[in-house]
C-alpha cells in the first residue's frame, strides 16, 4: 500500500479556495448585493469558475466549462452546485460588475496582509512607502483605444492600462484603476487616497507640478525623476560634507514655474538631487518635496521603485493574461482581478509553507496538478534534485 503523505483528501484547487471559501466571502457578497438579478450564476460560483480559469491558464470559455465539467465529481469540495454553461458564464462576465471582484481582492488583502510583513524593511520611511506605476495589456480587438500609430492597414488592436499602487512592505496592490491604454497616466491622481506622512514613488510619466503642490499641502512626500527638458531656477545648495557619498553630485533647492489648473502662473520650490550611477555610467536627477532625509536616502527610495516592475513581471509571467476570455471591458477587468486574487493567495501559501522553490515554479506546479489530490505543502517544499543518467553526464562533460 502506498503510504505517501503527499496525498490529501482535497484537491489542490480546493485547498487554495479554502482561503476564500463561501463564509469568508459572504460579507462582500452581501455588501455588494452581488446575487441580485442573477438567478443562475450566483456570485460565489462565478468567482470559483473564474479562479479556475486563471489558475488553469484557460484561454477560452470553452476550455473553462469543459475542464470543470470533466471534473464534476470533484466539485463537491468547492460547494459548487453546477458548472455554468458557456453562454451563462459569458453573460456573467459581461453583466456582473467587476467591482465585486475588486472588493473580494481588498477583503482578502485585509485578511492576509500580515502574511506579507517583510522583516528586512526596518526604516520607518519604507513602512509608509507606496509605489505607483502603470502596466498595459494588449487586447485581441479594438475594445479600448491603445497608444501609438496605426498599422499599415489602418487597423489597431486595443489595450487596457492598469494603474497600480503597491505597498512597499507587502509588495501587493492597495489600489488599482483601469483605463484605456491611450489615457494619460496623470488621470489617476484624482482617485488616489494616500495617508498623511506617507511616501509615494513614481516615474517621469506622472510629472504634474500642480499635483506636487497638492502632495506638499497634504503632507505626502514624493520622489520622482526630473525630466531632461525641465526648466528650473536654482535657489540654494545643501552642503556636501565628508559623510555624503561621492555618488551624490548635487543636493539643492530649486524653483519651477508652471500654470495651475486655472491657467494661472505659479511657482513651486522642490528639492533636486543629482546622483552618479557607477554601474550605468550616467547621472540621475531626482525631485522630492522632502527636505529632511539625507540625499542618499532619496536615491535609495527611488531605486526601490523597481519592485513594482518586478510585481508586473510576476503577474504577467505566472498568469496567462495574453488571452482574455471576454470581449468587453468588464470581462477583462474581472479576469485581471482574479489573477490578482490568485497571486495574493498563492503568495500567502508560498510564504506560509516557507517554500524554497522559486515562486514561478510553485505556480507552474499548482497549475499542472490543480485537480489532483496532492498536498500544497508537498509542492511548496519540493526540493528533489534531478539525477541524470551517468551516460548523459558523460556526454555533457565531453562537450
Amino acid at each position: 500500500m502506498n503510504k505517501s503523505t503527499n496525498f490529501v483528501g482535497q484537491h489542490i484547487f480546493s485547498q487554495i479556495i479554502s482561503l476564500c471559501k463561501r463564509d469568508v466571502l459572504h460579507p462582500v457578497i452581501k455588501d455588494c448585493n452581488a446575487n441580485r438579478y442573477y438567478k443562475k450564476l450566483k456570485a460565489y460560483e462565478h468567482f470559483i469558475t473564474m479562479m479556475y480559469a486563471v489558475l488553469s491558464r484557460s484561454t477560452s470559455l470553452r476550455e473553462i466549462v469543459m475542464g470543470l465539467t470533466l471534473a464534476e465529481g470533484k466539485l463537491k469540495h468547492l460547494n459548487m452546485d453546477y458548472v455554468p454553461p458557456k453562454s451563462t458564464l459569458a453573460d456573467g462576465n459581461k453583466l456582473r460588475p467587476s467591482k465585486f471582484f475588486e472588493r473580494v481582492y481588498h477583503h482578502l488583502y485585509g485578511l492576509y496582509k500580515p502574511s506579507f510583513s517583510d522583516s528586512t524593511i526596518n526604516k520607518e520611511v519604507l513602512k509608509n512607502l507606496f509605489l505607483l506605476d502603470a502596466s498595459t495589456f494588449s487586447l485581441f480587438k479594438a475594445i479600448l483605444k491603445t497608444s501609438g500609430r496605426n498599422s499599415m492597414n489602418g487597423k489597431k488592436k486595443g489595450g487596457i492600462k492598469k494603474n497600480t499602487v503597491i505597498h512597499a512592505q507587502s509588495l501587493m496592490p492597495t489600489f488599482v484603476r483601469f483605463s484605456a491604454a491611450s489615457a494619460n497616466d496623470q488621470t489617476i491622481y484624482p482617485h488616489l487616497n494616500l495617508p498623511e506622512n506617507s511616501f509615494v514613488v513614481f516615474d517621469k510619466g506622472y510629472t504634474d507640478y500642480s499635483q506636487y503642490r497638492y502632495f506638499t499641502e497634504k503632507h505626502i512626500y514624493f520622489v520622482t525623476r526630473q525630466k531632461q527638458n525641465a526648466k528650473y531656477k536654482s535657489l540654494s545648495e545643501f552642503g556636501l560634507t565628508d559623510k555624503v557619498p561621492d555618488s551624490i553630485l548635487k543636493d539643492e533647492l530649486i524653483e519651477v514655474s508652471y500654470k495651475d489648473p486655472n491657467q494661472q502662473p505659479s511657482n513651486l520650490v522642490l528639492r533636486r538631487v543629482a546622483y552618479w550611477d557607477v554601474n550605468g555610467n550616467r547621472v540621475f536627477e531626482y525631485l522630492t518635496n522632502n527636505l529632511e532625509l539625507e540625499a542618499i536616502q532619496i536615491t535609495n527610495i527611488y531605486r526601490f521603485r523597481w519592485k513594482i516592475e518586478l510585481f508586473f513581471k510576476k503577474l504577467k509571467q505566472n498568469f496567462n493574461l495574453d488571452y482574455f476570455v471576454g470581449d468587453n471591458q468588464n470581462a477583462i477587468e474581472i479576469q485581471i482581478w482574479c489573477a490578482l486574487i490568485a497571486l495574493l493567495l498563492l503568495s500567502v501559501l508560498h510564504q506560509q509553507h516557507q517554500s524554497k522553490i522559486a515562486f514561478s515554479n510553485f505556480v507552474h506546479l499548482i497549475g499542472l496538478h490543480l485537480l489532483n489530490y496532492l498536498s500544497i505543502e508537498a509542492i511548496a517544499r519540493y526540493s528533489a534534485k534531478i539525477k541524470l543518467n551517468p551516460l548523459i553526464n558523460n556526454l555533457f562533460n565531453s562537450s
